[in-house]
């Protein structure tokens, strides 16, 4: 019975561990797509897309978005575009400075649990507005452009003391306010970091060059295991 219990344990790891690598293999095979995507933005050279009367109904019955893409309002960052895909492949958030309350939070979540999105792709952009405005703001921000300012600060600060010209400290900044912004899905998420503990979600970042059209990803930081939240 002992030897019995031990193969069926051997087997559900063995089993586990497959569909986790599968799911990691998901997310690889999505940041490739929005990559590859991306490349033919860059390149002029656009993939045909079926906008149709046929695809629209199929996406009438649902949808199953290969990526979620949050990033900021800023009308230069278009993901559809930049990434060159269609009609129901990705699932986006935008908010200016691409920053993240409970409600961007719970659209993000919806898409990974609900939807069973396995990658979610944290998107900056060069000579970001709203960075360059909390950079630039003078006193104590207020009312709802306020609220903005104030998760973009401490991305700004961190940049200050790296120093360096105003272009560079801004450019700091964008990199530093991704890197918070994941912080912050990690940090206020309940759902998010289980996802990525049992291998069921992917998350990265980037940057995106307004001028280039190019994507440039960044390397995140570790955040501690989401064992033990509740």
């Amino acid at each position: 019975m002992k030897r019995f219990r031990i193969l069926v344990a051997l087997f559900v790891i063995v089993v586990f561990s497959g569909l986790v690598f599968a799911v990691s293999e998901k997310g690889q095979e999505a940041m490739q797509k929005l990559m590859d995507g991306n490349k033919r933005f860059v390149s002029g050279t656009l993939a045909q897309k079926d906008l149709g009367a046929k695809k629209r109904e199929e996406l009438a019955k649902g949808q199953k978005p290969f990526a979620t893409v949050l990033t900021c309002s800023d009308s230069r960052v278009p993901p559809e575009l930049l990434f060159d895909q269609g009609l129901g492949d990705i699932f986006v958030v935008r908010v200016a400075g691409n920053v993240v309350d409970p409600i961007a939070l719970g659209s993000i979540e919806y898409a990974a649990e609900h939807l069973g999105s396995p990658l979610v792709l944290i998107l900056g952009h060069s000579k970001c507005g709203a960075v360059k405005a909390t950079l630039e703001s003078k006193g104590k921000p207020e009312g709802n452009i306020g609220a903005i300012v104030k998760k973009i600060i401490p991305a700004v600060d961190a940049a200050k003391k790296k120093g360096g010209t105003q272009d560079e400290i801004l450019e700091t900044a964008i990199k530093e306010n991704v890197k918070n912004v994941y912080a912050d899905v990690m940090k206020n998420s309940k759902i998010i970091p289980h996802l990525v503990e049992e291998g069921k979600l992917m998350i990265v970042a980037g940057e995106y060059d307004i001028t280039t059209g190019k994507i440039e990803m960044i390397e995140l930081p570790k955040i501690a295991s989401a064992k033990g939240k509740h």
